[in-house]
């Protein structure tokens, strides 16, 4: 019988914010926050780092699968709602973080700030709300 073991992300996703990489979207995807924030100011490493990437995601998004809690909520597509409606506040709406999503709605993602911070904090903020709901199911 084969079974389809779950992963917390996806190869696609990772490309698809590869494109963005030179910004370090993809980093930050994978819970790589540090060098994130190094492409983000350096341009993926003066693109080099971004190139060499490419090779490199497939490795990545096995260490995010080991990392982080699969639940209910689908890192995909927080990543996805964070990278293109973050300023709006949809990724937290989508977490159940309404008040906060509400907040970052009026005020462009506390200025920025708060998409910033989100960047950092987003797989860890799934995984502890997968968690507990899975705590909570057994």
């Amino acid at each position: 019988m084969h079974t389809e073991q779950q992963t917390s992300h996806s190869l696609v996703i990772g490309y698809v914010l590869w494109i963005f990489g030179f910004l370090g979207a993809h980093r930050f995807y994978y819970g790589k926050q540090i060098s994130g924030t190094i492409y983000f100011f350096t341009l993926g490493l003066f693109l080099i780092g971004w190139i060499v990437d490419l090779f490199l995601i497939p490795g990545m998004n096995q260490e995010a699968d080991i990392r982080y809690n699969i639940g209910e909520i689908d890192y995909n597509l927080g990543w996805l709602l964070l990278t293109f409606l973050g300023t709006f506040g949809i990724h937290r709406m989508y977490m159940g973080k309404w008040i906060s999503g509400l907040i970052y709605l009026c005020t462009f993602g506390l200025f920025g700030i708060g998409y910033i911070y989100d960047f950092w904090t987003l797989n860890d903020q799934i995984s502890l709300l997968n968690g507990t709901s899975n705590y909570r199911e057994d």
